[in-house]
């Protein structure tokens, strides 16, 4: 997630950026110096406190199990902006281990490597207006940036946009699988799958119309996509995809 962020920014914010980066994995920041290419600058720091001391802003990228070890004995004294990127990490435990409230709590999606994220974020007590322009400046770089005001909200959001490229990938999977069972190539389902999905969250888009209004602009009487719908009904898609975004938010909170 860290290097699709950083090279989405990299590639689509107008200012310059330079990263200094610390992971004890080597082959991950030269991953992410490959991807960010020459507009973004990357430094591999000598260690966290080495970035915290460098930077103006300091992102937290971290798997959350991890959250402490890796910044155990930093000292973040200058006060940064500290943007969190990590899932089910909450604004106390972030205050608790950061030690200020200068802190952003973030939750963005991997289509930001190709500028099309769906990202949300919540601010601490002392993110002033700039800090927040700011934050909208990196994440809306990269795609669609909304601000929720109940930070906790944030793992819901992890529910249905953080986690929610996974549940599409299943579903245009199950669609190719579905256009071979058919007699399809699986090159050819692939390509009208995938433009299917994109074709129609764009007209949702762009229209602004009620996703119901939209399935029954497709739908006609005694038809074919009835009989496909009541399909879908009967094997419990829309409880299916409800539940994944339920447990994704509660594992968030548990994490």
């Amino acid at each position: 997630m860290a290097t699709a962020l950083a090279a989405g920014m990299a590639n689509k914010c107008e200012r310059e950026l330079e990263f200094s980066v610390y992971s004890p994995r080597v082959a991950s920041i030269k991953k992410l110096a490959d991807v960010c290419g020459p507009k973004g600058k990357v430094t591999a720091a000598t260690s966290a406190q080495a970035v915290v001391d460098e930077c103006e802003v300091v992102f937290l990228a971290v798997k959350p199990q991890l959250l402490e070890a890796a910044l155990e004995g930093v000292s973040f004294e200058s006060k940064s902006l500290v943007i969190s990127i990590v899932g089910g990490a909450d604004m106390f435990r972030l205050r608790r281990i950061v030690g200020h409230n200068r802190i952003v709590r973030a939750m963005p999606n991997t289509p930001c490597l190709i500028g099309m994220a769906a990202s949300a974020y919540a601010v601490d007590e002392d993110v002033s207006d700039e800090d927040a322009a700011l934050v909208e400046e990196f994440f809306g770089a990269v795609g669609t940036i909304v601000s929720v005001q109940d930070e906790s909200l944030i793992d819901s959001v992890t529910g249905v946009s953080g986690s929610g490229p996974a549940y599409v990938y299943t579903f245009i999977e199950a669609m190719i699988d579905g256009g071979v069972l058919v007699g399809l190539k699986r090159e050819t389902a692939r390509e009208l799958a995938i433009q299917t999905v994109i074709g129609a969250a764009a007209m949702m888009k762009e229209t602004g119309k009620h996703p119901g209004e939209l399935r029954d602009q497709v739908t006609s009487p005694g038809g074919t996509t009835i009989t496909a719908l009541k399909a879908l009904e009967e094997t419990g898609m829309r409880d299916a995809v409800m539940s994944a975004v339920l447990v994704c938010t509660e594992r968030a909170k548990e994490l």
